[in-house]
This record gives structure tokens, C-alpha cells and sequence, in this order.
């Protein structure tokens, strides 16, 4: 499949690969994660419209993500599935968190880690499929750590004093784990 870039007139440019889709992606979600962590922990210790937001907006971010990623993936031919999986997993997470945003923290923690587990599967089996584009390792490492802290979040819930601020620091880890990915993919005559 041709997916070179041409402007009338001029020689195609250099394809467009998909890792180089991929790295400039993983830096739009590092940027976000950590800018999200930073808000959502300001306002960890209670439940109220602006974490409301935060919580629902994170999700949908990653279902944003993930239709960018797949279309990337489909123009170079890769693999999509697991990408769609997480679409309707994280569609489903955004409609479970505002609906737990009404009924507290741990309603929320709960849905969270429903989400971090199964969505941590997702990206587990994608970061294995696409290792050949180097850079995947932390991709794997992120799913499985992604799992382990889903099940936590969700005893969490049980606890007294319930916080938010755990999802602020899983958040920003997450975006660290993008972040490294984005600077370990391989770029076209490199290898990572």
C-alpha cells in the first residue's frame, strides 16, 4: 500500500511509517497524561465537577487516541482489533465513570479498575503484536503493570479514606511509559 505523501508538482515525500505515526502519538499522550495527573491530583481528595470532568475527559482521550491509531495502523496494513477493543472498553469506562461520579470515590476507584485491568490486557497483547517496530517493550511492561493496578484501585474502593490521587500517579506513569516508548520506536534506517 502506497502511503507517500504528494504535492502537485513534486517528487512523493517520505512515507509516512507506521512507528513515526505512532512515536508523534505516544508524545501527544505523554504530554496529556501528565498534564491530567497534575489537575486531577490538585483535586484528588474530593468528588466534585472539575475531577468529574477530569475522569470522564481521560477516557475519552484514550478512545480519541486509539481511532487515530487505528486508522495509522490500517494505512500501513497493521493489525487493528485489539485497538478497537479498547475503543468500546474505554467508550464504556467514560459512560461507568460518570455515572460512578455520582455515587463517590469508591464507585469510581471501582470502575477505574475494571478499566485499568482489561484495558492493561488490551495494550499487553497490542504492545506484543507490534514489537517488531521497536519500542514495544514498555508498552508491555505499562499493560502488565496496568493490570496489577487495576486490581488494586478496585481494593482501594473498600478502604476508609478513599483517593484519587492513586489514578493521578497511574496516569502519569502511564504517560512516562508512552513517553519512552515514543523515544525507543524505530525510525526509518535506525534501529531501536
Amino acid at each position: 500500500m502506497d502511503t507517500s505523501v504528494t504535492t502537485r508538482g513534486t517528487a512523493p515525500a517520505t512515507p509516512v511509517t507506521g512507528a513515526a505515526s505512532l512515536r508523534k502519538l505516544y508524545f501527544l499522550r505523554f504530554a496529556f497524561a501528565a498534564v491530567w495527573a497534575g489537575l486531577l491530583f490538585a483535586t484528588a481528595d474530593t468528588l466534585g465537577p472539575l475531577s468529574a470532568a477530569l475522569l470522564v475527559a481521560y477516557p475519552l482521550f484514550d478512545v480519541a487516541c486509539a481511532v487515530v491509531d487505528a486508522r495509522s495502523a490500517r494505512a500501513v496494513g497493521g493489525p487493528v482489533r485489539g485497538l478497537y477493543v479498547n475503543i468500546a472498553l474505554s467508550t464504556l469506562t467514560a459512560v461507568g465513570l460518570a455515572v460512578a461520579s455520582t455515587s463517590g470515590i469508591p464507585a469510581v476507584l471501582r470502575v477505574w479498575g475494571v478499566w485499568a485491568v482489561t484495558a492493561g490486557l488490551v495494550q499487553l497483547v497490542v504492545g506484543a503484536v507490534r514489537r517488531r517496530l521497536g519500542g514495544q517493550w514498555a508498552m508491555i511492561v505499562s499493560g502488565a503493570i496496568s493490570t496489577l493496578a487495576g486490581a488494586s484501585f478496585f481494593a482501594q474502593a473498600g478502604a476508609d479514606g478513599a483517593t484519587l490521587s492513586n489514578l493521578a500517579g497511574y496516569a502519569f506513569l502511564g504517560g512516562v511509559f508512552f513517553l519512552v516508548s515514543a523515544l525507543r520506536l524505530k525510525r526509518p534506517g535506525k534501529s531501536a
